[in-house]
């Protein structure tokens, strides 16, 4: 999980904006850290069935854990939960303020299926394998 943490690092949202704190809202929950479950069991999976896909399967982990982090933004939100702690730190909608927490979190709902939609799944027998594996 080592090399997906920096991965996960190397490959966070940007978005220049006008905005004076867009660009750290959209990275803070990703950096917060947490169990990394999902993006843990779908590696696994691809090492076990498939090793020589284990790095374009970064590209399906991180797009997980994007979604995994949009729906703990949405979450905490006033509406929802209104939970001020999330992972031990203050929840983005605390931290920024409501309308910076639903922007992030529904532009890391979009980026996760960018992500996807660009990850090298290039030749067609590894994209039937790693379809096959993940279903």
């Amino acid at each position: 999980m080592q090399n997906f943490e920096q991965f996960l690092l190397d490959n966070l949202p940007t978005s220049k904006s006008i905005h004076p704190t867009y660009e750290s809202a959209l990275q803070n929950m990703l950096i917060a850290g947490g169990k990394r479950f999902r993006p843990a069991l779908l590696l696994g999976v691809v090492k076990a069935y498939n090793p020589l896909m284990l790095d374009s399967a970064r590209h399906a982990a991180f797009a997980i854990e994007l979604l995994h982090t949009y729906s703990l933004i949405h979450d905490d939100l006033p509406a929802m939960d209104d939970s001020p702690l999330r992972r031990g730190k203050p929840t983005l909608h605390v931290t920024f303020d409501e309308v910076t927490a639903i922007l992030a979190g529904d532009a890391l709902n979009t980026y996760s299926f960018e992500v996807l939609a660009n990850a090298p799944f290039s030749d067609a027998n590894e994209g039937k394998t790693y379809k096959r594996t993940c279903i």
